[in-house]
């Protein structure tokens, strides 16, 4: 049987994926938190796991480098999502992409300057609002931009809401409801077909007892 490499990224992704894929049969023989290596051998002898940055995750799986892998929805939008199918939403890791901006104070008329990590994204974002915006490329402390005047508004992915409320800042509009999903190489699905597909049935499976015992 092929061998079936399968894209993961450290955090709180890994850790809510790997139950799922336990269910399935796929354990890591070791630690990943505790290890430094990037690509681990598994209790399924023809399936690997490799360790990514999370937003490298897409680019692999489309490319063919790795054949399945699991990334948040936001990136996948940012990357551009039709290089790859996306056959299973894992209802994990689950946030909001949302604009956000210091309570109270409105934004100025014309123009505005918005900072974030998810360049593509926001500008479709804004474009679709017919706001002409300035974007300004961050890749972390994003809530400090507006506190500096670096940036009218940020777009940034929010959990509790917390992080932002610290800062004076507060959650505006939604833009997208985010949860990681499982994502699959098109060349794959054809080569690979019967492995790939008892993955998805097996995770799948997984997802909704997990959804079923919440």
């Amino acid at each position: 049987m092929p061998q079936l490499t399968i894209a993961l990224t450290k955090g709180r992704i890994l850790k809510e994926t790997l139950p799922l894929l336990a269910s399935a049969g796929i354990e890591p023989l070791e630690d990943i938190a505790a290890s430094r290596k990037l690509t681990f051998e598994t209790s399924s002898p023809d399936v690997r796991l490799l360790i990514l940055r999370g937003s490298d995750v897409p680019t692999y799986v489309e490319f063919g480098a790795a054949d399945v892998g699991v990334s948040g929805k936001d990136t996948l939008i940012e990357h551009g999502d039709s290089a790859f199918y996306e056959p299973l939403d894992l209802k994990i890791s689950r946030c909001r992409l949302m604009t956000a901006g210091i309570v109270g104070k409105s934004l100025p008329a014309g123009r505005i300057r918005v900072a974030t990590k998810y360049t593509n994204l926001a500008k479709r974002y804004y474009a679709g609002k017919g706001r002409q915006v300035d974007l300004i490329k961050l890749y972390g402390a994003m809530e400090l931009a507006p506190l500096m005047s670096l940036a009218d508004e940020i777009v940034d992915i929010v959990d509790t809401g917390n992080t932002l409320k610290a800062n004076g800042l507060e959650a505006r509009d939604t833009i997208a409801e985010i949860s990681s999903r499982l994502i699959v190489n098109k060349a794959s699905m054809k080569m690979k077909h019967q492995q790939i597909e008892a993955l998805i049935d097996a995770i799948s499976a997984a997802v909704k007892e997990r959804e079923e015992a919440a």
